[in-house]
This record gives C-alpha cells, sequence and structure tokens, in this order.
C-alpha cells in the first residue's frame, strides 16, 4: 500500500482545510485508516482513525467536535476534514494505513505498517 496525503497549506486561525490520502493498491477496503501529527520538538501524536465500513471513528480530545475524518473505499481515499482550526494543530500531517478486520479501530502508531509522506498545515494566530 502506499499512501500520498495533500491538502497542507497555510490558514488563518479559525479557518479550515481538507486533508486528502490517496492510497494504491486493490485492498483499501480491507485497510483501517488513520491520520497522526507531529509538530515541531514533539513526538508524533494521534489525531483520528476510521473503520473499514466508517461504522467506527476515534478522535484525540485536542481535535473532538473540531476535525471529521471519513472515507470513500470507492475512490481509495481518506479524509480529514478541519474547522476551527488553532495555532496549536501546526504539525506535519501523515496519514497512516494497516489490514485490519471489520469491526476494529487503529488509533496507535505501531498498529499501522503503511505511512505517507505527510503534508504541513501551518495555522497562523
Amino acid at each position: 500500500v502506499q499512501l500520498q496525503a495533500s491538502g497542507g497549506g497555510l490558514v488563518q486561525a479559525g479557518g479550515s482545510l481538507r486533508l486528502s490520502c490517496a492510497a494504491s493498491g486493490r485492498m483499501f477496503s480491507r485497510n483501517c485508516m488513520g491520520w497522526f501529527r507531529q509538530a515541531p520538538g514533539k513526538e508524533r501524536e494521534f489525531v483520528a482513525a476510521i473503520s473499514r465500513s466508517s461504522a467506527r471513528s476515534a478522535y484525540a480530545d485536542s481535535v473532538k467536535d473540531r476535525f471529521t475524518i471519513s472515507r470513500d473505499n470507492d475512490k481509495k481515499t481518506t479524509y480529514l476534514q478541519m474547522n476551527s482550526l488553532k495555532p496549536e494543530d501546526t504539525a506535519v500531517y501523515f496519514c497512516a494505513a494497516n489490514d485490519c478486520i471489520l469491526s476494529n479501530l487503529l488509533v496507535t502508531s505501531r498498529d499501522f505498517a503503511y505511512w505517507g509522506q505527510g503534508t504541513l498545515v501551518t495555522v497562523s494566530s
């Protein structure tokens, strides 16, 4: 599985961005997907995750009610809609994937085998 993240950029506080993660390969519908981020000088942290069928999702407390993860299995793409952005959301955002059972949800970085290259989100105050 190869992942290509896009959609990052510079936005003012309070603004919105939508990140996309396009996957290659035929087994996208069998992958759990996740988004992580890494700010300068900090460790990579979990942002959001979604199950194979979109039935389940999970969010970090810091982004709950502001970010929404979704996926389109026909387009082999996962999205992260980010609203009400704050300067502390500034980071490189990575998408990740791994095989999982239908009802499962992966939320830690060690659960994911495949990673995209990252896209930079900068939120100005």
